[in-house]
């Protein structure tokens, strides 16, 4: 029994939801999702999302809880918007913006310029004696964590000194030196 797909998705005010045949929009303040959804039904009842399933065959099952997340993540990201923070750890990294093309300077011979989608805001914040942060801001989860792990595959933290971009927060594996 999928017990995340039998939870409804509540609609918070300001949060429209328009079911079609195979089909769901979502729209908000912060923009408009759309999404595929196939095998399960979809009813909106009394301010809430419902899914359910026709049968109980393993590929229902499945899609169950895979849908119900991923609507719950479109009504999230159009009422209140997903934030990413990356920090460039390392002498001499660096990361500015000018719209919405990141330069990052990550130690190579040369800067990579990065064009990034109009739905994701880009914003760096550089202070002296602190590590520069990429703040990535979306009403799309999936889009937002894909730009971010592209950054971060630029220049992955090494696990010696921990060099490299990583996620605000994220735990490195570290291991210890050379023993003399």
């Amino acid at each position: 029994m999928s017990r995340i797909g039998k939870n409804p998705v509540s609609i918070p005010a300001g949060v429209t939801v328009d079911i079609k045949e195979g089909q769901v929009t979502v729209k908000g303040k912060l923009g408009e999702l759309t999404q595929q959804i196939d095998g399960i039904t979809v009813k909106e009842e009394e301010g809430q999302l419902v899914l359910e399933r026709p049968s109980e065959s393993k590929d229902h099952r499945a899609k169950h809880g895979l849908y119900r997340a991923l609507l719950n993540n479109m009504v999230e990201g159009v009422s209140k918007g997903f934030t990413k923070e990356l920090e460039l750890v390392g002498v001499g990294y660096r990361a500015s913006n000018q719209g919405q093309r990141l330069e990052l300077a990550l130690g190579f011979s040369h800067n990579i310029v990065m064009d990034l989608a109009s739905e994701v805001k880009v914003e760096t914040v550089s202070e002296k004696g602190k590590n520069p942060i990429i703040k990535l801001t979306s009403h799309d989860k999936q889009l937002v964590g894909q730009v971010a792990a592209k950054i971060r595959a630029f220049r992955k933290p090494e696990p010696y000194k921990g060099k490299g971009v990583k996620f605000v927060g994220e735990v490195l594996r570290r291991k210890a030196g050379k023993s003399a």
